[in-house]
């Protein structure tokens, strides 16, 4: 017979404040459609909205380097470093970022992660104008990493949220609303562009500071903290004895550092490539955010799909498709088609989309049929639950750590190819390398039979 206390949703620890939930048990079909599915969404659409702004701000400067004519100073090898430095800090953020919804509580983080968006936006508004010197721009860049580790701590947080039957979709929902960040601030840079010319990139951030104040607010008044997500002091050390986290950690390099990684350097990269056709920033800024856009809006797509059909399928076929999406990049790089090389621009952002999606989704179902498998064993299942969701949690932060390197190695794989090529063509090579390397692990690792292979993933 149920107690009053097991049936409670808010049954509320005195000492911390009514922010804080205490029981909270999302694969109880009754529990989740009275009262947890209501929670659930409300703290997702304030994740959404927090994530979203940290995406924005940490691709800022993949719209900042196109406001930096002549006058800075500023070389196109320079700019490609002021987009891959925000990538690393970012990347590096994220494991800290992790294990902060632990530490301090998902409402409660989410309120400092987005304050912290104010020190880069309003170091911006103060420095940038011609005049500054690289090295300190190089700073201000580092410094919008901040926006990057948000996305870490958004999704650990809200894969605590939900049952295992809707995480797909849910991280899917998070994590591409908060992808969206990077197409609506290239949008943002566009309307500066075409309405107050290339002098004013400051006007930008004079847009976002408010609504980094509006995030933060909004967080305090409608999220909450949930005990149960509370990480074992050990779990990253737990993961990392699980040959599947490094799997997945390459290849989350190859989904989300090559959407976060073509998201930053696309409008450099036309630039570069194509001069002829893009004699000013407004032409190139025109088309940039088209990618991420569609990569974005596509990534709950992956997750269902995932839900679906075994999130190891989906990713398999996807980098079957991004490594076509390189070779036509490459074909139409060689064949000097600006049309077929926005087109093959196109399909890696939707196939890197879908692929962050699958990926994502593969995590908890890795975690869930090892439990099903300590269950099998004779071990107690709530236990088993409770130790997967905490592994899933770290495993989060530390796929999506690495795999934002993989942004920072796009950045440098075309700074390195322009500089010694003057084409983007050996970046474009080693991209169809890459993504070869992860279909065959994913095949052999997830797919092929064999005594080992985890059912469901």
């Amino acid at each position: 017979m149920a107690t009053a206390e097991s049936t409670t949703v808010t049954r509320v620890a005195s000492k911390r404040g009514s922010r804080w939930i205490d029981d909270w048990r999302p694969e109880d079909y009754d529990f989740w459609n009275t009262k947890g599915r209501a929670i659930a969404r409300r703290n997702l659409i304030f994740s959404v909205a927090s994530e979203h702004i940290g995406f924005s701000v940490w691709s800022l400067w993949s719209v900042l380097v196109l406001f930096l004519g002549p006058e800075y100073g500023i070389s196109p090898a320079q700019k490609f470093l002021l987009t891959a430095v925000p990538t690393l800090v970012g990347a590096v953020l994220r494991l800290p970022y992790t294990f902060a919804v632990a530490r301090f509580g998902g409402r409660n983080w989410t309120i400092i992660s987005a304050l912290l968006l104010l020190i880069p936006t309003i170091l911006i508004a103060l420095l940038l104008k011609p005049g500054v010197s690289f090295n300190t721009l190089l700073v201000v860049a580092a410094i919008a990493g901040v926006g990057g580790g948000n996305f870490a701590s958004s999704m650990t947080n809200i894969n605590a949220y939900y049952p295992a039957r809707l995480k797909g979709w849910a991280l899917g929902i998070n994590a591409g609303g908060g992808n969206l960040g990077v197409p609506v601030v290239q949008v943002v840079g566009l309307g500066v562009l075409a309405a107050f010319g290339a002098d004013h990139p400051r006007v930008i951030v004079g847009i976002y500071i408010p609504l980094i104040v509006l995030a933060a607010l909004g967080s305090a008044l409608y999220m909450n903290n949930l005990s149960s997500a509370r990480n074992a002091k050990g779990a990253i050390r737990e993961v990392t004895r699980h040959k599947e986290t490094w799997i997945i950690a390459l290849l989350y390099i190859g989904t989300f550092g090559s959407f976060i990684g073509f998201s930053f350097a696309f409008g450099q990269v036309l630039l570069v490539q194509f001069p002829e056709d893009f004699p000013n920033p407004v032409k190139a800024a025109a088309l940039t955010f088209l990618g991420p856009l569609l990569g974005s809006l596509i990534r709950p797509v992956g997750g269902a799909l995932a839900d679906r059909f075994r999130g190891s399928v989906v990713t398999f076929y996807n980098f079957v498709a991004m490594a076509v999406g390189a070779a036509v990049v490459l074909a139409a790089s060689q064949m000097r088609s600006l049309p077929l090389y926005i087109l093959g621009f196109v399909l890696l952002f939707l196939f890197s989309g879908i692929g962050n999606g699958s990926t994502y989704k593969m995590i908890p179902a890795i975690f869930h049929a090892k439990a099903q498998l300590d269950v099998g064993r004779g071990g107690d299942l709530a236990t088993a639950d409770t130790r997967a969701m905490r592994r899933a949690g770290a495993l989060i932060g530390l796929a999506g750590a690495i795999g934002a390197l993989g942004g920072v190695a796009v950045n440098l794989a075309f700074r390195q190819s322009f500089l010694t090529l003057k084409t983007g063509d050996g970046a474009y090579i080693s991209f169809i390398l890459f993504y070869a390397i992860c279909f065959a692990v994913t095949w052999a690792a997830f797919i092929r039979r064999s005594p080992t292979r985890l059912d469901g993933v």
